[in-house]
This record gives C-alpha cells, sequence and structure tokens, in this order.
C-alpha cells in the first residue's frame, strides 16, 4: 500500500506500508504520509491535510479504504470535506469520498477555551 498527501500549504508528502515482526506494529502508508508531512510542516497549514490518495490492490473486487485508526488519524490533520481518493495500482479504477464519508463521527478533542 502506498499513500501521498497534499498539505494545506501546498506540499506534497508520500508514505509506505511498513511492517513489522511484532504485529501489529507496523505503520500503514496513510501513518507514514502524515509522519513525513508533520516532520516537513513550517505552519500550521502544512499540517493540515487536503486531499490524500491511497494506492492498494483491490481485495475481492473491493477498493481498499484506510483502516480505522488510519481514518482517526486523517481526521486528527484532515476535515470532513477532505477528498480521500482510492486507486488500483494500475490506475484503471478510482474511488472518491469525503472523509467525513468514511469516519462520519471521528473523535475529536474539545477546542482550547
Amino acid at each position: 500500500v502506498g499513500a501521498a498527501l497534499r498539505s494545506g500549504a501546498g506540499t506534497t508528502h508520500a508514505g509506505c506500508n511498513v511492517e513489522n515482526a511484532s504485529y501489529p506494529e507496523g505503520w500503514c502508508a496513510e501513518t507514514s504520509a502524515i509522519a513525513a508531512m508533520v516532520c516537513g510542516a513550517g505552519t500550521a497549514e502544512g499540517r493540515r491535510i487536503e486531499e490524500v490518495v491511497v494506492v492498494a490492490e483491490p481485495v475481492d473486487g473491493r477498493m481498499v479504504s484506510p483502516c480505522g485508526g488510519c481514518r482517526q488519524r486523517l481526521a486528527e490533520f484532515g476535515m470532513a470535506g477532505t477528498v480521500v481518493h482510492l486507486v488500483d495500482p494500475a490506475g484503471e479504477r478510482t474511488e472518491t469520498y469525503r472523509l467525513g464519508e468514511l469516519l462520519p463521527a471521528a473523535f475529536a478533542m474539545p477546542d482550547e477555551p
């Protein structure tokens, strides 16, 4: 699995799935891309996700979407309107969602007073 995201500052950050023998301690591609964004961000806009592309081989004919943990991580750095594209490796199939469709009841910390 691979993922790339575009930040509010217009920067692009990529990540890949990293497996670990201590299952489930591996990193999903989306998590790796978020880590790259956080490391490279200079401003708050640079830490806000505008758009995400997830590339993965379909499973049983269905496109692969972010796992629950990644959906929550994306929500914490994005917003309900963040665009999420699911793409097969050949680029022949694409499905597009808003993050709010994938995680309609995202957990969020209350704003600081």
